[in-house]
């Protein structure tokens, strides 16, 4: 499924305060630590995995 140099710009537009322990860390470890800051990853499946699950809290861009 991975796309050789395909990558996915994330950026957090609200806040996890108020989520779910689980979405919080998955947050965390995709490196997103203040709002409105965007990290660029690897378009793969555990990547989209995660953008699924904390998809109401960050938005998502093809690069």
């Amino acid at each position: 499924m991975e796309v050789e140099g395909k990558t996915l710009k994330i950026t957090l537009v609200k806040s996890p305060i108020g989520a779910k322990p689980k979405h919080k860390k998955t947050v965390m470890s995709m490196g997103l630590r203040k709002l409105n800051k965007s990290v660029e990853l690897p378009d793969n499946a555990a990547t989209r995995g995660q953008i699924h699950q904390i998809q109401h809290l960050i938005k998502v861009e093809e690069v």
